[in-house]
């Protein structure tokens, strides 16, 4: 065969193969308007124009400019305004719907004066480069208040990238916050063409991030309900870095401004690497993503050139570690790739239990009925033959059943590319052979967290097919476990190693010590003491006094996955687990495909849907977990065929919900699981390499700045296959990163990178020291230094309060806890209220953790408990008083229904009934206040009590869209533009305090 040296790769890649630093020479101070100014200078060395644009007018009239330009029209007057009030500014249009038009809907059908019609874009997305490139700063503009914009990118006149810069030295979370704001109080205001925006940048000069609108706008609706308790994908944890074609991090502004904001990079990440979900949701990919989609696009079109179809040199393999995005990166790729030109088909191939409802939706939104292969293979043999069907989304198992069944097909001679979703499983073997067998002009490329190596094959299966490379070609891109945390992608792991069993030490036979342990792991004593172990721990591990809101609904901590070694055991922990009659909800999931024999090379054996072939004990005890399961969720399954799949799919979207407390495997849901809420696994089996780290990594999913870690409980001694795992998939070095420190470090001190890193003793001795209680605070240092160590105070007991240890260490009581967090929420709410000033202030360069605040479990029905203490003590025992006044000083949510407390237990008197009179005096509270904000602001009454009754519902306060527009008061026709915009904002507030002091109640 003949083989070929790549000379040169695509130039214009998005993501810069490598990048050396600009060192700059700069020593002095740098003000936020210098920054600001060096920063147009590279955009405009990059091409982009300049303007000075200050007001709505001047913004209009640019963007009549350049789309008459991009679209070689002139508009007249009419054809403007028609253009402008039914497409680019309609008044009613949410972020969501402005999203759809730049991502999907850029071409207006104008209807000329003249009575034809023409398409009008907004976008060109054939040729990035006819769109023009033009910088603006310091845009003035009035909605609820005044603001002014640091800098905007228009791409053809629109807003579509904005860019907020703070000093060097103040912290880049301060500039995430000040979007936030301009998001509440101005983007909508004038034509409400900043709302428009894409994506933002956020940099002090040292540090630099990229998002998308939707990480900011849902963040803001969350806030604006004060539903969230936590944030989840809509908070700053979500922000990305950039970094080159090696994840080597580009974070000075400089740096950014001449890689990211480049007019090819900039133009291709918004007009071909983001993904606009069925959700609404925008999501931008990260460099990493992008830097491998363009790896598979740049292989195929060399490989074609080079008349290496139907080869291993045709294709290769994506190392992108667990958790960083595979399924969207292969998504994306998969697009791109099906609209090639020469490209008969795209088949995206995943495993049966790993096609979840999501992905479906996503491709079949893209081709429609692209996904509806996965249901059968003669709606698979259709597709494949049907010219038009540009890309398919099918199983393993199908395609397999496909090619056995079709000798000879056309598709076999196409020009195909076939993407692996996780290619460490089925691929390798009989289906890898058949597949490129029966192919002729084929690429195949593979993702996986886990490659095979040499070092971690088997010894069995075919010699040519035991390495990931072998199977599929060179590795393509690699971003590794490592590179993840680096980034804060996903999080590392914490693991206790509990010690169950004691062997003796004379035994010498391997075999006999396997036998042993494993007649000891599953014997009574131990399998209780486990169990009682968990059931403890339970609440400590998943934080169950943690508050926070998922899809709509108010959950509290997170959820757990426990991982057994066979069937037999997984019985007898569920059997446990029943007998204990505890409150959480536990689940159970096995089936004959469950391999109790440990894989010589750590994967973990696929489990199919089959239960025909268990033996009658294990299908009766499954069907009989599942009739409980039944019970407890109204639903209807069984393990016929069927009726299992479907309770797997059931199983697992509740498992995602967090309805499901703890869920028992012996295999299934340890690789290609996905859920957010998941922070602990509990494992009572040997795991290693691949299957190792498979497992432990369906517990570090980002979801806010509580979940800082995976929990793993080990009930076996797997330190060194903990080790050598991730020396295979991070490096030699990785330990540290991957792993985090010990209670002792934490607890105590530790070093990083020779400097001394104070832990949590000494941080209460200092907070003691100079703040000793009652706390008095003088001055914006002290309270800045307050700030700052109470911080870092409440994210090391974050960290501890996880470990056995550390309950009765605390060092600080309860109550002394409780006033330092007053103190700090305190200074929360000066500091809120000075934000309307023009004038610095002294939050411009520190970071309130209030997420972490709101961890203590202290809810209304605590207060309630209190208010009936209080009570039967004939309202004489004032101790209750305060107690009851420090807690709720203590709680950020409580502080708004504070007032609402103090009223009802002013009413109480010897006749009160505590539960039933709160109920009513809340009620009537309720009713009362509503009724007074809408004959305050003329609000239509019917209308408003319907879209208050949504937001309880709903768990959030919509501000956008028709609803809210709909329970305003008419606006004269000549009132000026921001009458309403004023008359919108004051009634949000009020709702906002409104709903703020009822929700929960």
């Amino acid at each position: 065969m003949t083989s070929y040296n790549t000379t040169a790769e695509n130039p214009n890649s998005t993501v810069v193969a490598e990048y050396m630093p600009v060192d700059t020479g700069a020593q002095g101070y740098q003000s936020e308007s210098e920054l600001e100014v060096q920063f147009i200078r590279i955009l405009q060395t990059n091409g982009y124009e300049y303007l000075t644009i200050r007001s709505n007018d001047d913004l209009l009239q640019n963007l009549r400019t350049q789309l008459s330009r991009l679209n070689n029209t002139t508009f007249s007057d009419d054809e403007w305004t028609q253009l402008l009030n039914n497409y680019l500014a309609c008044k009613n249009d949410s972020i969501e719907e402005k999203t759809t038009k730049i991502q999907e809907d850029y071409i207006y059908n104008l209807r000329r004066d003249d009575g034809t019609t023409k398409n009008i874009r907004i976008l060109d997305k054939d040729n990035i480069h006819n769109n023009a490139v033009q910088v603006i700063n310091q845009y003035e503009t009035e909605g609820a208040r005044k603001n002014r914009y640091d800098v905007t990118v228009l791409v053809n006149g629109l807003p579509m990238v904005h860019i907020e810069l703070k000093r060097r030295g103040v912290a880049i979370r301060e500039a995430f916050n000040q979007i936030n704001r301009y998001q509440r109080d101005s983007f909508w205001a004038d034509s409400g063409l900043f709302e428009y925006v894409q994506l933002f940048v956020i940099s002090n000069g040292t540090h630099t991030k990229y998002y998308s609108n939707t990480t900011r706008s849902t963040h803001l609706k969350e806030q604006a309900g004060k539903t969230s308790g936590k944030k989840t994908s809509n908070s700053f944890e979500f922000t990305n870095w950039w970094t080159d074609g090696k994840n080597k991090r580009i974070s000075d502004l400089v740096d950014f401004a001449k890689t990211f904001c480049s007019k090819h990079t900039l133009l291709s990440v918004l007009t071909r690497f983001c993904v606009f979900t069925t959700d609404k949701l925008l999501l931008v990919m990260r460099p990493y993503q992008i830097a491998a989609a363009e790896r598979i696009l740049n292989k195929i079109a060399m490989s074609t050139n080079h008349k290496q179809l139907g080869t291993i040199d045709a294709g290769g393999y994506i190392w992108h570690t667990t958790g960083s995005g595979k399924t969207l990166t292969s998504f994306k790729t998969a697009q791109l790739a099906s609209c090639l030109d020469g490209m008969d088909k795209v088949i995206f191939v995943v495993d049966r239990k790993d096609l979840d409802y999501q992905t479906m939706k996503e491709y079949d939104k893209f081709e429609k009925g692209s996904a509806n292969s996965n249901t059968s293979t003669a709606i698979l043999a259709r597709q494949l033959a049907n010219p038009n069907a540009k890309i398919i989304i099918t199983t393993i198992q199908k395609l397999d059943r496909f090619i056995s069944k079709n000798k000879g097909h056309d598709v076999f001679d196409g020009h195909i590319v076939l993407i692996f979703d996780e290619c460490h499983r089925s691929q390798f073997g009989d289906m890898h052979m058949k597949i490129i067998k029966a192919f002729k002009k084929y690429h195949i490329f593979g993702f996986t967290g886990t490659p095979i190596f040499a070092v971690n094959s088997g010894s069995g299966g075919n010699p040519q097919l035991k390495t990931t490379e072998q199977a599929f070609g060179q590795k393509l891109h690699a971003y590794t476990i490592v590179d993840a945390i680096n980034d804060e992608n996903v999080l590392p792991f914490r693991i206790d190693y509990i010690n169950t069993l004691k062997m003796k030490n004379n035994i010498k036979d391997k075999k006999v010590r396997a036998i042993d342990i494993e007649r000891a792991t599953n014997a009574p004593e131990r399998i209780a003491q486990v169990t009682t172990y968990i059931l403890e721990h339970f609440d400590q591990k998943t934080k169950r006094n943690e508050r926070y809101t998922l899809k709509g609904k108010r959950l509290a901590g997170f959820n757990s996955i426990f991982a057994v070694s066979s069937i037999e055991t997984a019985k007898k922990y569920y059997a446990e687990f029943k007998s204990k009659n505890t409150e959480l909800k536990i689940a159970l999931i096995y089936s004959f495909g469950a391999n109790e024999a440990e894989c010589e090379d750590g994967i973990l054996p696929d489990e199919d849907f089959d239960t025909t072939a268990l033996d009658k004990s294990s299908r009766d005890f499954l069907d009989q977990a599942i009739a409980n399961y039944n019970q407890s969720f109204a639903t209807n399954f069984d393990t016929s065929a069927d009726k299992f799949e479907n309770y797997y799919k059931d199983l697992s979207q509740r498992v995602k919900n967090r309805e499901v407390d703890l869920l028992v495997v012996v295999n299934m849901f340890l690789t290609g699981f996905d859920a957010t809420t998941l922070n602990t696994l509990w494992v009572d089996k040997n795991l290693r390499h691949h299957g190792l780290l498979q497992a432990f990594s369906r517990t570090n999913r980002i979801l806010n700045s509580v979940k800082t870690f995976g929990n793993i409980v080990c009930f076996r001694d797997l330190e060194t296959a903990t080790n050598e795992a991730i020396s295979i998939f991070g490096n030699k070095e990785a330990g540290g990163i991957v792993l985090l420190k010990s209670y002792d470090d934490y607890y105590n001190c530790w070093d990083k990178d020779g400097a001394h890193q104070r832990g949590y003793k000494e941080l209460i001795a200092e907070l003691i020291e100079r703040f000793p209680l009652p706390v008095h605070i003088e001055g914006e240092q002290a309270e800045k230094d307050f700030i700052r160590l109470y911080g870092a105070i409440l994210r090391l007991r974050n960290i501890l309060a996880s470990f056995d240890q550390f309950e009765g260490n605390e060092i600080l009581s309860e109550r002394d806890f409780q006033d330092y967090q007053s103190a700090y929420l305190d200074l929360y709410d000066k500091l809120r209220k000075h934000k309307d000033e023009e004038k610095e202030i002294i939050n411009d360069d520190i970071v309130f953790e209030i997420e972490l605040v709101k961890q203590v479990t202290i809810n209304i029905d605590y207060i309630l408990q209190l208010v009936a203490k209080y009570h039967k003590s004939h309202m004489k025992d004032k101790e209750i008083l305060t107690t009851i006044d420090k807690a709720m000083n203590s709680n950020l949510e409580l502080r708004s229904k504070k007032e609402l407390i103090e009223r009802f237990i002013y009413t109480l008197n010897a006749n009160t009934d505590v539960d039933r009179d709160w109920r009513i005096f809340a009620d009537e509270s309720r009713q009362n206040d509503l009724e007074k904000i809408i004959e305050e602001e003329s609000l239509k009454p019917e209308q408003t009590r319907k879209f208050i009754a949504n937001a309880f519902r709903d768990g959030e306060l919509k501000s956008t869209g028709t609803a809210f527009a709909g329970i305003l008061p008419p606006v004269p026709m000549f009132a000026k533009d921001n009458t309403r915009a004023k008359k919108k904002s004051v009634v949000l507030e009020k709702l906002r305090t409104f709903f703020e002091k009822y929700f929960g109640i």
